[in-house]
C-alpha cells in the first residue's frame, strides 16, 4: 500500500532544538492506537474531526485506502494524512471534473487527500506541511491529482493548502445530521 522510505522522509524539516526533530514516514498498524490518541487530542483542542467517529481506527483507515503517513516527533506519532480512491459522494472530484471540462485521456486521476491531523507538540515545526508535500509527491509520482474538502470553519487547514498552492474550486453546503449544515470548500493540489 505505501512505498518505503525515501530521502525525504528522512530528512529534518529544518527545525531542530527542543523537542527533536520530525520526521515523516508510511503509517504502519502499529501507528494505529498512536494515531487515535493524536485525533482524540486534536478533536478535543480543535474539534477536528467535527464529529466524532463511533470507530476512529475505521475512520482513520477509511474505506478506500490508498496510503498514509504519519509524523513523529522522539518517535510518538504528531501528525497523520492519507490518500484515499474517490467515492461516490466525494465533491471535490466531481469539481475538477468540471473545472477542467471533464475527464480527459492522460489528465491525472483524482484522489482524495485526508485525515490530516497535527497535534499541538509539532505545529510550528512544518509537520503539516512535510506530510501533504509526502502526500503529493506520492500521488504524482503514480499518476494521480489529490483533491481535498476542508470545512470552513478549519481555518488553519485553509490557510495550510493555500499557502502550499491548492487551487481551490469551489464549495458547498452540505447536510450532516437533521440541524447540522456546514460549508466545504474544495481544493486540488498544484499542477
Amino acid at each position: 500500500m505505501n512505498d518505503g522510505p525515501t530521502r525525504h522522509d528522512e530528512a529534518p524539516d529544518g527545525v531542530g532544538g527542543q523537542g527533536g526533530r520530525v520526521r515523516v514516514r508510511p503509517r504502519e498498524d502499529a501507528d494505529l492506537p498512536g494515531c487515535v490518541h493524536l485525533l482524540t487530542e486534536v478533536h478535543e483542542r480543535d474539534g477536528y474531526p467535527l464529529i466524532w467517529p463511533e470507530r476512529p481506527v475505521e475512520w482513520l483507515v477509511g474505506s478506500s485506502p490508498l496510503a498514509a503517513w504519519v509524523a513523529l516527533l522522539d518517535e510518538m506519532v504528531v501528525g497523520h494524512v492519507a490518500l484515499s480512491h474517490c467515492r461516490p459522494g466525494d465533491v471535490a472530484p466531481g469539481l475538477l471534473r468540471e473545472r477542467d471540462g471533464g475527464a480527459h485521456e492522460g489528465a491525472p486521476r483524482p484522489v482524495v487527500l485526508g485525515r490530516l491531523a497535527v497535534g499541538p507538540a509539532a505545529r510550528g515545526r512544518g509537520a503539516g506541511t512535510r506530510l501533504v508535500t509526502r502526500a503529493v509527491e506520492y500521488a504524482r509520482t503514480h499518476g494521480l491529482r489529490p483533491v481535498l474538502d476542508v470545512v470552513d470553519s478549519d481555518r488553519s487547514a485553509v490557510a495550510l493548502y493555500e499557502r502550499l498552492g491548492w487551487h481551490r474550486l469551489g464549495y458547498v453546503e452540505q447536510r450532516w445530521g437533521a440541524d447540522q449544515t456546514v460549508t466545504i470548500h474544495c481544493y486540488a493540489a498544484p499542477d
